[in-house]
């Protein structure tokens, strides 16, 4: 049930926010949890935000263009992220992958940290979020590296075909990539080899909120 954030605390510091980018398969949202997690931080990632489809049939749901930019609600999620880093609380919603839909009446609190990690693939995409985010990443993949990681992760987790993998990937996926996404590492402090170990990405970003001074508050 959605919880309400009125009268939560505010921090009593500004929550340093970082965006990590890079496209599917590129090992973003690997590289996202093991930075909260070390930091003791906040995951963040944009696909909540989906705009709900619920006004479409199902099967013309399953046919809608999920890597192109305007099916994120921007507006809402530069709200949202605006009042995370202010300290403040949001109601998140939840989306629903299997209908394309958002679950009606129910949102999730999520409470301002010292840090929040905001990932996905349009993270460095919107204009409206940049100016919020403290450091800014982009995790650079290879195409070949980022079909392979995406082609078994949706075999073994989501009981797809290989054809229709490959089908969605060479129609929707890749363009996607080559005209928002890749172009988006223009606006990142701070690019990382997608195909290092992950360790050692980690401490690339570290050590760059390190000489930012962006790291005062990790435990």
């Amino acid at each position: 049930m959605s919880t309400s954030s009125q009268g939560a605390a505010r921090l009593p510091f500004p929550p340093v926010v970082v965006a990590i980018a890079g496209c599917s398969g590129s090992g973003k949202t690997t590289l996202a949890a093991e930075l909260a997690r070390t930091l003791g931080g906040v995951p963040f990632p944009l696909d909540n935000y989906y705009r709900d489809l619920g006004h479409l049939p199902l099967a013309e749901r399953a046919q809608q263009n999920l890597d192109d930019p305007a099916m994120i609600e921007s507006p809402l999620l530069a709200t949202h992220i605006a009042a995370l880093a202010r300290g403040e609380a949001v109601e998140r919603p939840l989306y629903d992958f299997a209908t394309y839909v958002r679950i009606e009446g129910r949102t999730e609190t999520v409470q301002a940290g010292a840090f929040l990690v905001v990932e996905g693939i349009f993270a460095l995409y919107y204009p409206e979020i940049l100016p919020f985010c403290n450091l800014r990443v982009y995790v650079d993949t290879p195409d070949e590296l980022c079909f392979e990681r995406r082609l078994k992760r949706d075999i073994e987790q989501r009981g797809r075909t290989p054809e229709s993998v490959r089908r969605q990937y060479d129609a929707t996926v890749r363009p996607a990539s080559l005209a928002f996404v890749r172009p988006s590492a223009r606006n990142a402090n701070l690019i990382v080899d997608g195909t290092a170990a992950l360790d050692w990405k980690v401490e690339q970003v570290l050590g760059e909120m390190g000489k930012r001074g962006l790291r005062r508050f990790a435990r």
